[in-house]
């Protein structure tokens, strides 16, 4: 090969970006993680999405190039070895005639593509057979005791239940639901649309029908066609012991009706823990203070202390500074999986100043202070050593002292 070619080589080999750094993943990465990467980036550059915009469809191509590489396991092997010298015409590592998009495998990637674009899916099969209704979302406000220890909440909300009248069918009495002729009774649609790389195939829920594959003429006059009546329901539901702020409890078949003879879905209920005065909560550990007197934290003595059992006596040891930590064992929020399993309770002591004293306890105060290193005359002290210090350094300029 001329050296120029090599040159030539080397130079487009320099003006490409890194394939990994392309779709923003690790050069260790799976194969899941290089389709999510490219998957991401399809989308949001896709030429359909971006019409007109030359850029966006110049950032498209460099991932669909880099997927192509990164997504084979032994064009990787060689661009880890040889970079994008092994790609160029008579590259180091013997090459492969150019980059090549049909050597890729992009029919899963842009099937859920364009179904994301046009409303459509990917997938053939039939979608009127039975499907489980929607799950149902609502919220219950509990208190810190009761997320501690679990409770039994009873709330009200509105769900379907399917009409006596038509049973479900959304069709007046007597009649029956019709095959749709949009889509023969399929529940989907089949449309082309050409794209960046031909003419793609792409099924979606007939717009007719919803998918049911069947359409009402004339309709229930109970639910008006839906085969649904709404009907305001009171449901008991079960907080476990030790469930959290924003954690959610699942009720089984408490949701939508399922279509075509389906069953139903689920309610999901988001549990919101009102906050406590006294204690805080991290993970299965509660944590709290609690104000102890001077003297209790001098000379030790008993405190109380609250806690979501009731309270207890805690012995305080003599000479407790400000600050110090107790934890009582057991004490804190139970387990989710084994409510006999608990976290613990940790109590931080405050040592509390007393703002109000009477004449005769701050002269005991004064003379306790005394007997302890008499900090009340700490600063006078100081003081008059600096000016002795002084009276000392003037004598001798006076002639005092030689």
């Amino acid at each position: 090969m001329p050296l120029s070619c090599v040159k030539e080589v080397s130079v487009m080999a320099e003006q490409k970006r890194d394939y990994y750094e392309v779709l923003g993943v690790d050069k260790n990465a799976d194969e899941a993680a290089i389709k999510k990467a490219y998957r991401v980036l399809a989308k949001k550059y896709h030429p359909d999405m971006n019409p007109g915009d030359a850029e966006a469809e110049k950032k498209f191509k460099e991932a669909s190039e880099a997927y192509a590489i990164l997504s084979d396991p032994e064009k990787r092997r060689q661009y880890d070895q040889f970079g994008h010298a092994a790609f160029e015409n008579g590259g180091g590592a013997g090459g492969f005639g150019g980059f090549d998009f049909n050597s890729a495998d992009f029919g899963d990637i842009f099937g859920d593509i364009f179904g994301d674009l046009f409303g459509g899916s990917r997938r053939s099969g039939r979608s009127n057979g039975p499907m489980k209704g929607a799950n149902v979302r609502t919220s219950v406000r509990i208190t810190f005791e009761e997320a501690v220890f679990g409770v039994e909440k009873e709330i009200e909300l509105t769900l379907k239940d399917e009409c006596v009248t038509c049973h479900g069918s959304g069709a007046k009495p007597g009649t029956s639901p019709e095959t749709c002729p949009k889509c023969g009774g399929k529940g989907q649609v089949v449309f082309t649309q050409q794209s960046f790389f031909g003419t793609v195939r792409n099924v979606q829920t007939c717009p007719e029908c919803g998918g049911s594959g069947k359409i009402v003429k004339d309709k229930c006059p109970d639910c008006h066609g839906s085969g649904y009546i709404a009907n305001r329901k009171k449901i008991k539901i079960t907080i476990p012991a030790g469930i959290d702020n924003g954690q959610s409890v699942r009720i089984r078949d408490k949701g939508e009706p399922g279509i075509n003879g389906g069953p139903r879905g689920d309610l999901m209920v988001e549990v919101m823990v009102q906050r406590h005065p006294i204690f805080q909560r991290q993970d299965y550990n509660i944590y709290s203070t609690v104000p102890v007197s001077f003297a209790v934290a001098a000379l030790g003595g008993e405190v109380v202390i609250d806690t979501v059992d009731g309270q207890v006596i805690y012995d305080v040891k003599p000479g407790t500074q400000t600050d110090a930590r107790v934890r009582l064992k057991g004490k804190g929020v139970p387990s989710l999986r084994n409510k006999d399993v608990r976290g613990d309770h940790y109590v931080t002591l405050v040592v509390q100043t007393p703002d109000k004293l009477s004449h005769e306890a701050k002269e005991l105060l004064k003379k306790f202070d005394e007997l302890t290193g008499d900090s009340l005359n700490a600063a006078k002290r100081v003081e008059s050593a600096k000016d002795g210090n002084s009276t000392a350094k003037d004598k001798k300029k006076k002639g005092f002292w030689k």
